[in-house]
């Protein structure tokens, strides 16, 4: 299976002997260098499984509806895209927030199927802030026994 992950960055962190390098930049610049997006911005976490018939790709996108998220595909290369829109409210002086980690913004992923993937077949379920897309496998590309034919003596 050759399902491949888009990935728009690189890091040091990549390279073992730069990991050093790397960890004391961090130290004196705080989490700015190893921050995996820009600000703004976020990438929701993606797992891909295989079985015998199909590729299941499924992305946690908490707080989100459906309404909110697209699936794509062209020239097959899948591709998620959406925007978490921001609940904060400051409603006067007395009332402010000292702690932010929560990401919003838009997100794009994209993932370049095998030739072995039906495209006209895939489907997207979105339930509980998980979406759910299911990658059918062509049915040449799925294994099966071959006879062997030849002479018994």
């Amino acid at each position: 299976m050759a399902l491949m992950r888009y990935g728009p960055r690189s890091t040091f962190a990549t390279l073992p002997d730069l990991d050093v390098f790397s960890n004391r930049l961090s130290r004196a610049f705080g989490n700015a260098w190893d921050a995996p997006e820009p600000s703004g911005s976020w990438i929701p976490a993606v797992n891909v499984e295989e079985a015998a018939d199909e590729l299941l790709l499924t992305a946690e996108l908490p707080g989100m509806r459906d309404e909110d998220v697209n699936v794509d595909i062209e020239n097959n290369i899948l591709t998620i895209r959406g925007e978490k829109r921001e609940e904060r409210e400051e409603k006067d002086e007395k009332h402010k927030f000292h702690v932010l980690e929560r990401r919003y913004g838009s997100f794009h992923r994209a993932f370049t199927l095998p030739r072995s993937v039906q495209a006209d077949a895939i489907e997207a379920d979105f339930s509980g802030g998980v979406l759910t897309v299911r990658m059918p496998k062509a049915a040449e590309a799925k294994s099966r026994a071959i006879a062997i034919t030849g002479e018994s003596k």
